[in-house]
Parts: C-alpha cells; sequence; structure tokens
C-alpha cells in the first residue's frame, strides 16, 4: 500500500518494504490518535492492524457494552417519576442486541478504514513486530512486509484480558469481554468472575436482559473505587437479583461435554455455582508479549507495560525513536486516557522530527500527558452510576497533602429531585486543605457521569475555591451539588 498522505514522504523498495517518517503498531482508538496527529504535523504514517481498525472500546468495550446498559437504564429511569412510571413496559432483548450490533456496525471496519485513508494515513493489515531498531515486520495475509521508520515507531497495541490460573478454565470455553459484549443470545444463567468494572457493568446488563446472574468478587466490588461507591452499587446489583459473592476466590471450572455443556464453578472452601457461560472480568494487562522486544535490547515479561515518560517516549531504548501509548503503557488504561496520551504522543513525535522540541517536555504542554498522575476521569456505567477523578483522600495523603473531605447528599437538590424520584446519591470532594483546591472528586447517583467533566476541569485546573464559588449552576440542575459542596 502507497502512502495517501499529503506530504510525499513515503519511499518503496518494492512489494515488501516501505520506509514512512512513523510507523504506528495497533489501529484502535489510541493507535488512530496517533497517526492523526503525527500526520497533522507533516509526517507520513503507516497504522498497521491485525484485527479491526478503531479497536477494543468501537468493537467490544466502550460502546457496546454501553448499548446493553441503556435500555434497561432508560426504562429504570422512567420508573422513577410519577406520571412515567405506568406507561413503562419491559425490556426486549432481542431488539436491545440489535441496537448493540448497530452501534459495531457489525463488527466491520471499513468505515474506519475510509476515514485512516481520508485523513491520509496508510493502513497496513496485519500483525507488526519490531525487528531491529525503527524497523516493523508485519505478518499479513499476503505474506510479510517490512516498514522502516525514519523518525519513530509508536507502540499502541492496548491490553488483553487477564486470565487467572484457576484449575480448568481454560478448557471451559469461558467469555471473555470480547464474548460478551458480541454475544448474540442472552445467557439463561451466567457467572461473572471479577467485580471490576467490566464485571459489576456486565453483569448488570445481562441481570436486566433476563439472565440470572452470580457476580463473585475476589475482594469486594469496584474495589479500585471508594468504598463508598462500590457499596452503593453492590446494594444495587442485590436489587436487581443478582446473586453477589464477595471475598470469593474460584477454585475450579469444568464445562460439561458437548455444545451445550453447562459450566460449573467451584470456589475455594466449598460451594460451587451452575451456568450456561461463565464471564472472566478479572482485569487487563498490557499487551507486550510478541512484539520482538528483544531485537532492540529490551526484555520484558509477557503483560509488563513499556514505561515512558510523558511524551510517550520508552527511556530504556537508546536513541528516542520508540514511543508507547495507551494501555500497553499501564500508565492510565483507560480509553479517553489512551486516546490523550496519543495526542500528546503524535503532537511530541512531529516536534522532534521538526527539531522543535528537545528531550524534556513542558508539564501541561501540547507534548505532555500530564493528567496521566493527578487528574483521571472514570466513569462506572452502571445504575447507580459512579463518576470518579484525581485522587481519593487516601491517594492524596499518601502524596503529602493535608486533605479536607466534603461530601453531601446529592437527592437533596432540586435538580436531582426532579430527575427522579427519591433520587438516591451522593457527592464527595477531597480538597488540598493548605492551597484550598480540589484534588479529587466522586459523584455517585443516576446519570452522574455528566457531573464529572465539571469537577475534571476544577483539578486540572488546579482552580481556587473562592474562584470556584463564581461558577454558578443552573437551576434546576444537578451542579446544583457544588453549590453545597462550596459552602464548606
Amino acid at each position: 500500500m502507497e502512502s495517501t498522505g499529503s506530504t510525499g514522504n513515503t519511499e518503496s523498495t518494492g512489494n515488501s518494504e516501505s520506509t514512512y517518517d512513523v510507523v504506528v503498531i495497533g489501529g484502535g482508538s489510541t493507535g488512530e490518535n496517533v497517526a492523526d496527529h503525527a500526520h497533522r504535523g507533516g509526517l507520513s504514517v503507516a497504522m498497521v492492524e491485525s484485527h479491526l481498525v478503531g479497536g477494543e472500546c468501537s468493537y467490544y468495550a466502550c460502546m457496546p457494552s454501553k448499548a446493553l446498559l441503556r435500555p434497561a437504564q432508560a426504562l429504570e429511569a422512567a420508573r422513577r417519576v410519577a406520571g412515567a412510571a405506568g406507561a413503562v413496559g419491559e425490556v426486549d432483548a432481542t431488539a436491545v442486541l440489535e441496537r448493540r450490533t448497530s452501534f459495531t456496525h457489525g463488527w466491520d471496519d471499513s468505515s474506519q478504514v475510509r476515514w485512516a485513508d481520508g485523513a491520509g494515513i496508510d493502513v497496513v493489515r496485519g500483525r507488526g513486530r519490531l525487528d531491529g531498531e525503527r524497523r516493523v515486520v508485519v505478518a499479513g495475509p499476503d505474506g510479510e512486509r517490512v516498514l522502516t521508520a525514519r523518525h519513530a515507531v509508536v507502540v499502541a497495541t492496548g491490553s488483553a484480558p487477564a486470565v487467572p490460573p484457576v484449575d480448568g478454565l481454560a478448557s471451559a470455553r469461558f467469555w471473555t469481554t470480547r464474548e460478551a459484549t458480541s454475544a448474540t443470545a442472552v445467557p439463561r444463567r451466567l457467572v461473572v468472575i471479577g467485580a471490576g468494572v467490566a464485571g459489576t457493568e456486565l453483569a448488570q446488563a445481562f441481570a436486566r436482559l433476563g439472565s440470572t446472574v452470580t457476580l463473585l468478587a475476589r475482594s469486594r466490588v469496584l474495589s479500585a473505587l471508594p468504598a463508598g461507591a462500590g457499596h452503593a452499587v453492590a446494594e444495587a446489583l442485590l436489587r436487581d437479583g443478582i446473586d453477589v459473592r464477595t471475598g470469593a476466590a474460584v477454585a475450579s471450572v469444568d464445562r460439561a461435554a458437548g455444545p451445550d455443556g453447562e459450566v460449573t464453578v467451584r470456589l475455594e472452601g466449598g460451594g460451587e455455582v451452575v451456568a450456561d457461560e461463565v464471564l472472566v472480568a478479572a482485569g487487563r494487562r498490557p499487551r507486550t508479549g510478541d512484539l520482538g522486544l528483544a531485537t532492540i535490547g529490551l526484555e520484558l515479561d509477557d503483560g509488563a507495560p513499556l514505561e515512558v515518560d510523558d511524551s510517550g517516549r520508552v527511556g530504556a531504548v537508546a536513541g528516542g525513536w520508540l514511543y508507547a501509548a495507551g494501555d500497553v503503557t499501564g500508565r492510565a488504561p483507560l480509553t479517553h486516557q489512551g486516546k490523550y496520551a496519543a495526542r500528546a504522543v503524535g503532537v511530541a513525535v512531529a516536534a522532534r522530527a521538526a527539531g522543535t522540541l528537545g528531550d524534556d517536555v513542558e508539564p501541561w504542554s501540547a507534548a505532555a500527558a500530564t493528567a496521566d498522575h493527578r487528574a483521571v476521569p472514570q466513569v462506572v456505567f452502571t445504575d447507580p452510576g459512579v463518576a470518579h477523578v484525581g485522587l481519593d483522600a487516601d491517594a492524596a495523603r499518601e502524596a503529602g497533602f493535608t486533605v479536607r473531605m466534603v461530601e453531601e447528599d446529592l437527592g437533596a437538590v432540586a435538580g436531582a429531585s426532579l430527575h427522579a424520584d427519591g433520587y438516591a446519591g451522593w457527592a464527595r470532594l477531597v480538597v488540598d486543605a493548605e492551597r484550598d483546591v480540589v484534588l479529587g472528586a466522586t459523584f455517585v447517583g443516576q446519570d452522574v457521569a455528566e457531573l464529572l467533566h465539571a469537577a475534571t476541569i476544577a483539578v486540572v485546573g488546579e482552580v481556587p475555591l473562592s474562584r470556584l464559588r463564581h461558577a454558578v449552576p443552573a437551576y434546576p440542575t444537578m451542579s446544583e451539588i457544588w453549590l453545597r459542596l462550596l459552602d464548606h
């Protein structure tokens, strides 16, 4: 494939070898953003992808999982409003699956490829691996092809599901999030191993679509988030009829013979759960295996992250030509943070190629992913939802801050009471008591995702509370919670 870019900087030495300014390994949302911003900076770019351009978020994670959740949430929201509740029917599981599929375009990435072509980015199909300095070998459907990078190779290979070493699991035909979000039918019984974000979201989605769901949490629900948030979500899952078991470690998994064989999950200490499908949602690990890192003198265990600076440069590799962004770095493994880091990498690579940027980058500049350290926003799209940004109290204290906590009942705000009868939820700020700025915020309740960006701006901008008091929320909206939070 010859370059479609406007720079005219691609050299070809035949059908099997080409030279670009930048080669990006991985065509998910992170890789797309690296490629786009590097090309905008005047560089020719090849983007290597072995599966679907657009990556996990578009086809197996963010979009299809939220599409599975939203219809039942819309019905529940209507049931919480007198005058609408009586008109609400039941969820149509078949229609939900059809709508889900529409968001993935039937797992067809042709529209994403057209975008890349229009943006001047060459899409190279196949699995890419490093083969020495600035050299990438792509094993594709028509054999191998060699891509050489003048300026940079960027690794954006994302992450893969972490599969716990449980006896019998490997042969039990288990689901990962890919199989769950692309399911063509709703299983009658589902066991979910792992109660993090993906586990809780998919447990609630399938329960509301008609599955009998058992959720197994090794510690507690949403253990990476503030305990109060996890407790609120756990209570909601129980109300949805989900069998939530905390402190539940899996001893073994066994699948009966035959295409419809049921699966038995046995727990440490006794007890078992029988289901039709078992979903493993036990976290993810950076996809660094089989990347050819040893050919450039970098020895990493499979699943270990590529450590980078704020511009995405891999410091362990001499010459400054290797970069990485997104989940593969382990810094902030969220789609939006991967895209954010990707933009910084693309800008940094282009600026260094032009000689306008040195080794060091200014914090909060376009070439630095500074927010990864203390201003990472995250939403759990369960009902109730959880929205969190920045540091929780414990992390803030560990970082040396003097902490002041502020918490308010979100249901006491007029906008929330209009939003849903008997609205239940809360909001919390973690404040640096010495500088009087917001270090972190957590919101729990229906539709709290839409409250998060204001808090993110407050954290990133380090806006003093005295100035935030002049940001007047419209009445009656849930954003009025800020008036109560700041009145302390």
